[in-house]
């Protein structure tokens, strides 16, 4: 029997970290933590893990939400073998170094501030690489048979180095979307998914509960956000995005300089900064390896201002230009969140939402607001009249649900386990999958529970 447990990132964006029992060999697939929670709060249930074998860790990429663990979990398993792709191992050890310092300005409190910069950097020198498609035989301390488990990574399409992740073992295989991306975007080229029979599929649901109408064209979504800049720049406003600092800051900046070379877009000055341009060379660095749209194409070569050099937020009032911040949700104390504060009371200025908004964030609040009401940030802070202009446009780095049924329809898997998505996303593909294949055994589990399969 295979024995998998969900140890966070079932019914909710965050914590993702599945953990996989195969003849006494113990498999974890991600270890992340929650973006919405602090400390201890944030982490996976990792005491689930005290009386099971753990011999290996495979990172799908590097989002905190599925890395962001990981330095815990080894201090509380060092024996552990962490496997990722090349691209995912130079990242982490940018994102993760840049979560300390994030947390070591936010806190005084010890308990809160999770690992050191010295343990990240001896937990990234001990990660094993693997190319895509290239096969890993395993066999755990307490393995139970001869024949060993197989593991290969497949570009998952998603950001930089992301993989998707194959377990086969016995004639048996079980993939791990992780967070996917099937169709291409600005930089990255789509998902390249194994041409062997799944008889398991563990995939992600994030947009399962986002209808296909709500999910515009790619090339028309670029028009209309042209437009909504170009509006905002036309009354001498200024722009704010806020962005993640991995992936989505290097697919904008990219969409904004194309708009701009086709003469669509004004331009103005547009201001990065932090660990979104480091993350952005090791994008550049990497261009010839993997599957990129043009591998002539560098973003570091893309004009781009210093953010960090502009101290007062009313410089943008006199300047107008475009700004992409960190973090994408606009949670509590980061970069985006702080400059929301001025761009709130500025009737000229627009904020614009290109990714997933959670429910419980910042940036669902002021999404969810309308001109001129009162907006409060956060339980804690002061309501802020907001008179900025607040827009969302979908340049989604995650499959939407046709393409995720796709996977279904094409491999026609003996079980589905549905995973990292809201429970309105997991029904969704629970319904339809049972209505088009009522022989499929779906699974929407909670943390902790068990699932087991046949070998």
């Amino acid at each position: 029997m295979i024995k998998i447990i969900p140890l966070g990132g079932t019914d909710d964006i965050g914590a993702s970290c599945i953990y996989l029992n195969i003849d006494g060999t113990g498999l974890l697939l991600d270890c992340g933590v929650h973006p919405k929670k602090k400390g201890i709060d944030s982490l996976p249930e990792l005491d689930l893990l005290n009386n099971l074998p753990l011999d290996y860790v495979f990172i799908s990429h590097a989002h905190q939400d599925h890395i962001g663990a990981l330095p815990i979990l080894i201090k509380r398993f060092p024996h552990v073998i962490i496997y990722t792709t090349p691209q995912t191992q130079e990242i982490a050890n940018l994102t993760l170094h840049n979560a300390v310092t994030i947390l070591e300005k936010e806190f005084n409190d010890p308990s809160l501030i999770l690992y050191s910069h010295e343990e990240i950097d001896l937990l990234v020198k001990s990660i094993i690489t693997v190319e895509y498609n290239d096969e890993i035989q395993l066999k755990g301390l307490r393995h139970k048979s001869l024949e060993p488990i197989i593991v290969q990574f497949f570009d998952a399409g998603h950001i930089l180095g992301s993989a998707s992740i194959l377990i086969k073992y016995k004639h048996k295989s079980y993939f791990y979307t992780g967070d996917i991306r099937i169709s291409p975007q600005q930089i990255m080229n789509g998902a390249k998914l194994p041409r062997y029979l799944i008889d398991t599929l563990l995939t992600e649901t994030t947009y399962g509960s986002v209808s296909l109408k709500n999910l515009p064209e790619l090339k028309d979504e670029k028009k209309r956000f042209a437009k909504a800049i170009n509006k905002i720049l036309g009354k001498g406003g200024s722009v704010l995005i806020p962005v993640f600092a991995l992936g989505k800051t290097q697919e904008i900046l990219s969409i904004i300089h194309s708009l701009m070379k086709k003469n669509e877009l004004t331009d103005v000055p547009v201001y990065t900064g932090g660990v979104g341009t480091k993350i952005s060379q090791v994008y550049d660095k990497n261009r010839f390896i993997v599957n990129v749209r043009d591998k002539n194409f560098e973003i570091s070569k893309i004009p781009q201002e210093n953010l960090f050099n502009i101290t007062d937020p009313t410089y943008f009032n006199r300047k107008p230009g475009i700004v992409l911040a960190a973090s994408g949700m606009m949670i509590e104390n980061t970069t985006s969140f702080k400059l929301a504060k001025h761009w709130l009371r500025q009737k000229d200025f627009g904020i614009f939402f290109v990714g997933y908004v959670d429910i419980d964030s910042p940036a669902c609040r002021i999404y969810s607001a309308k001109k001129n009401e009162k907006v409060q940030l956060t339980d804690f802070s002061e309501p802020i009249e907001m008179k900025c202009e607040i827009d969302k446009f979908s340049f989604p780095s995650h499959s939407d649900r046709k393409e995720i049924f796709s996977i279904i329809e094409k491999y026609k898997p003996d079980q589905v386990i549905l995973l990292h998505g809201e429970n309105r996303s997991r029904d969704w593909f629970g319904f339809n999958i049972l209505r088009e294949f009522p022989n499929i055994k779906v699974y929407a589990p909670t943390t902790g529970s068990e699932i087991l399969i046949e070998s």
